[in-house]
């Protein structure tokens, strides 16, 4: 079982990139998929995640508007396109299965990474302003 996460890059501030999330060894349609991202000397944030079930999504208030998870199953990868980049949206970007989400009815309030959680390789995106 693993991800790899890739697309990321150097931009200038309001331009796009997309990032991947490619699984092996497992149907990522198992799981919920989050995207987390870690600015230098700040902690890691979720920024997106999906569900696998009802396909329901939640972006964090800072990329609400500018960013799109969605998910390929034939291709077994997630994505998040970013439009309208900001230098903020500078961090190592990552994806993960293990998540707590925070649930009301039937909307994403939040989420989180469990404790314990697997993480792997993540990728570089640079916004220069």
């Amino acid at each position: 079982v693993q991800l790899q996460a890739s697309g990321g890059g150097s931009v200038q501030s309001g331009g796009s990139l997309r990032l991947s999330c490619a699984a092996s060894g497992f149907p990522l349609d198992y799981y919920a998929i989050g995207w987390f991202r870690q600015a230098p000397g700040k902690e890691r944030e979720g920024v997106s995640c999906i569900d696998n079930l009802s396909g329901s999504t939640y972006y964090t208030d800072s990329v609400k508007g500018r960013f799109t998870i969605s998910r390929d199953k034939a291709k077994n990868t997630v994505y998040l396109q970013m439009d309208s980049l900001k230098a903020d949206d500078t961090a190592v970007y990552y994806c993960a299965t293990d998540l707590d989400i925070q649930w009301s009815e039937s909307s994403i309030i939040g989420f989180t990474a469990v404790s314990d959680a697997k993480w792997y390789q993540g990728t570089l995106v640079t916004v220069s302003s």
